[in-house]
Order: structure tokens, then sequence, then C-alpha cells
């Protein structure tokens, strides 16, 4: 059986791919424990010191598996958001930069995946879209901290209207530090992350984690209030009409409840 987590070890440097294609690589709950599982072990490995996160087949994360998520009983939706938080603070605690290499979509926790990330690199035909309150629901992986924090006042038009970025454009509002065509991802990804292996390992370690102390309160404030907000989100009829119009392929009619 194919395993959903691909690790691959090269010297230093520690790749890890989701492997859904099928899926556009959605975060099922066993693929979200297995990355977890993994940047926790990376996190505790001195030995490794870059870890890059990708997507197999053309996409780098479609988010949440919907049609996972959506029969989660009411009182499990809690500690099913903080498996999903455990990814986002694996990386922003681990000691090691983690470089996400983004080819194609990279939308909803997908595109918070990326932002919580220390360095993106992107593929021309990559792009990110908070695309929460299209389904009814608010970003639940930081993004209402990553966002103003990288482009100021346009987070909230960026959120509300679940705005598509392109390679460029995200380029543009410095949300990524470079794009290059999809055929050249994986080398220029691979070099990226042999040249942050060849920095000093402990003054990128202290650098992280000045940065990380620089924001701690508020990343921890925003998740707080993204998990509560997106409990209840995850209960309303608004939610259930916006999923069963995504799979539907049909404009959702949202009622308010």
């Amino acid at each position: 059986m194919t395993s959903i987590l691909q690790a691959n070890r090269r010297g230093a440097v520690l790749s890890l791919c989701l492997n859904r294609p099928e899926r556009k690589n959605a975060l099922s709950r066993q693929l979200v424990l297995d990355l977890g599982r993994a940047l926790r072990e990376a996190g505790a490995d001195p030995e490794i010191r870059v870890v890059t996160i990708t997507g197999n087949g053309g996409a780098f994360c479609a988010g949440a598996d919907l049609e996972a998520i959506r029969g989660v009983p009411a009182e499990e939706l809690p500690s099913r958001i903080g498996e999903f938080h455990e990814l986002i603070l694996g990386i922003t605690e681990m000691d090691q930069p983690v470089v996400a290499s983004i080819d194609g979509p990279a939308v909803g926790f997908g595109a918070d995946l990326c932002l919580a990330c220390d360095l993106r690199i992107m593929s021309d035909r990559a792009y990110l879209e908070e695309s929460f309150t299209k389904i009814g629901l608010m970003p639940d992986g930081g993004g209402t901290f990553f966002l103003p924090q990288m482009v100021g006042a346009r987070a909230f038009e960026l959120i509300a209207l679940g705005r598509r970025l392109d390679a460029q454009r995200s380029l543009a509002l410095g949300l990524t530090s470079q794009v290059v065509p999809a055929d050249d991802l994986t080398t220029a990804t691979a070099e990226l992350a042999t040249r942050l292996s060849e920095v000093a390992p402990l003054a990128l370690a202290e650098v992280k984690r000045a940065l990380r102390e620089s924001r701690r309160a508020g990343l921890s404030a925003a998740l707080a209030h993204e998990a509560a907000g997106q409990a209840r989100l995850l209960c309303t009829k608004d939610f259930q009409e916006g999923v069963s119009a995504f799979l539907e392929k049909r404009p959702p009619l949202f009622s308010g409840q």
C-alpha cells in the first residue's frame, strides 16, 4: 500500500510529500496525524537541518478533506481542529527552517500550511487561495494571523472574497520569494534547501526562535479564535450547503443559518 505521506532524506534535508494525488492531496485525518508526527520527529533530530513540504501530482494541498470532515460529531470538532493546529505549531515551533514547495493549488488549510512555513517557492502554475468563506467557514490554520502580517489591510479582502492569487501576484505581495517553471520546481527547491542546510544551524535556530518569540502571543490568540469560530461554523446549515454545492459543482445558496 502506497503511503499517503512520503518522506525522503538526502543528507541534512528531509523532504515530506503529501501523497493523495487523486484528492489533490486533501488532508484526511490520517494524513494530518502522519504529517504532524513527521514534523515532531524532524524537529527532534539535530542532524536534519532543513525540511521541505510539497505535494504529489501537480497539486500542493486542496485543504481539509471535506467529505471526511462533514460527518464529524460536534463534540469532536475542537479536538479535530487541534490536530490541524498541531501542524501549524509543529512548523513554527521547530528550530529548523521549513520550505513550502508549491505546485498547483494550495487552497484553504493548504494555503495556511504554506503561510506557516519559513519560505515559499512556487511554480508558475501554482496559486494560493483562502477559500473558506466559499463553503461557509473561516481560516483555521493561522490565516487570520499570517496574512495580516504579510499583506496588511489586504488580508480581509483576500479572506472574505476568497481571492485566488497566482504565482506572480503572490510574488508581488511578498507571499513567496521565488517563482520558477513547473518543470524546475523540484530542482530549485533542492537548491534552496541545500543553501539553507549550509548555513550555521545554531544561528538559524536562534533567528527562527527570536522571530517566533516576537509573535508567539499573536499566533496563539489567532489559533484560539479560529478554533472557536470554526467549531461553531462547522455546525451550521451554511457549511452543509457549502460542501454540498462544492461537491455538486454548483453555486451555494447560503441562508445565514
